[in-house]
């Protein structure tokens, strides 16, 4: 993959995060406010002060997850962005750690 197409998938990929947070937000299900800084996704939860970070680095074309439970790198097979120790999905392995730091259950999708 290219770099540019990396980019661009790493781009959509923080967007539709920040969305369905917002989407949560907005229901009621979750007190989170999210910043965007470039290649970098705040997620900061307003009831306990904790954030997860969400960030592209395109040298290695990964994404990469800091949150409570750990760091965690993501890489895409095209379709979907997989865990490079464990193999979970992205969205799959971040409703569990939005759940956990946030106190309510999310499915991001």
């Amino acid at each position: 993959m290219t770099e540019s197409e990396f980019l661009e998938q790493a781009e959509a990929m923080l967007g539709r995060i920040e969305a369905a947070l917002e989407r949560a937000n907005d229901s009621g299900d979750l007190d989170v406010e999210c910043s965007r800084n470039g290649n970098v996704l705040e997620i900061e939860f307003i009831d306990n002060g904790t954030k997860i970070i969400v960030n592209s680095q395109a040298a290695m074309q990964e994404l990469w997850v800091a949150a409570k439970s750990g760091g965690f790198h993501f890489k895409s097979d095209g379709t979907h962005w997989i865990g490079t120790r464990d193999g979970a999905e992205l969205l799959t392995a971040l409703s569990k750690m939005v759940s956990e730091q946030g106190g309510a259950a999310v499915t991001l999708n």
